[in-house]
C-alpha cells in the first residue's frame, strides 16, 4: 500500500518550492492530488495545478455528497477562506504515493480517513524572522499587497503550529529550510527509505 507524504509548517518555511522540486525527482515517482480552495486564485497561479478554485456553493454540494475527507477554514481579512481535500478518485493507495500540502489539522482528518500508517508529514521549519522576510518579498510581488494578511497568517501559524499540536502528529524527524536543495535531498533520501521493496 502506497503512502501520502503531506509537506507541512508554518507560512513562508518553503513548502510550495520544496513540493515542486520533490515532483520533479522521478525516482520516488510521488502523484500529487490537487486540493480545493475558495480563495481567489493568486497571479501565477494555474486552475487544476496549485488548486481547484471554487466558490461555497459547490463546497456544500461535495460536503452534502460526503466527498470532502478534511476541511479547514480561515477568517481572513477578505472574509472566510476554505480549503479542503475531495475524495473525488485521484488517490490510489493500491498503486502510488503521493505528495500533498497540508497543516496538522489536514494531516489528521486524512490520516482518519487512509489510516495513520498511510500518512507520512514532512515538517519544515526556518527562523522566524526569515519567514517574515519571505513572506514581505512575496507580498511584494502581487498586484495588490496585502501586508495584513502576512500578520493574520503569521500570528495564526504561532497558535496552528504550537508544540502541544505538533505532538499530535509523531512527527519521525523535522527539516530545516534554510537551504532549498540540503532540504530536498535530506526528505528524498527519508522517503526513499519507505519506498525501498
Amino acid at each position: 500500500m502506497g503512502k501520502i507524504y503531506i509537506i507541512t509548517g508554518k507560512s513562508a518555511t518553503g513548502k510550495d518550492t520544496l513540493f515542486k522540486k520533490l515532483l520533479e525527482d522521478k525516482e520516488i515517482n510521488l502523484k500529487t492530488v490537487v486540493m480545493y480552495t475558495t480563495r481567489p486564485i493568486r497571479q501565477g497561479e494555474i486552475e487544476g495545478v496549485e488548486y481547484h478554485f471554487v466558490n461555497e456553493e459547490d463546497l456544500k454540494e461535495l460536503e452534502k455528497a460526503n466527498k470532502v475527507i478534511e476541511h479547514r477554514s480561515y477568517n481572513t481579512v477578505h472574509g472566510i477562506w476554505h480549503y479542503f481535500t475531495v475524495n473525488d478518485g485521484q488517490i490510489d493507495l493500491n498503486n502510488n504515493d503521493y505528495l500533498m500540502l497540508g497543516t496538522v489539522e489536514s494531516i489528521i482528518q486524512i490520516g482518519k480517513f487512509y489510516g495513520f500508517d498511510h500518512v507520512e508529514p514532512i515538517y519544515l521549519e526556518v527562523p522566524d524572522d526569515e519567514r517574515l522576510l519571505r513572506s514581505i518579498r512575496r507580498e511584494q510581488r502581487q498586484v495588490k499587497p496585502n501586508y495584513a494578511e502576512i500578520c493574520r497568517r503569521y500570528l495564526a501559524d504561532e497558535e496552528d503550529f504550537s508544540e502541544e499540536n505538533l505532538e499530535k502528529l509523531n512527527l519521525r524527524r523535522r527539516y530545516s529550510n534554510m537551504d532549498i536543495n540540503q532540504c530536498a535531498t535530506e526528505v528524498i533520501s527519508h522517503i526513499k527509505n519507505f519506498t525501498v521493496k
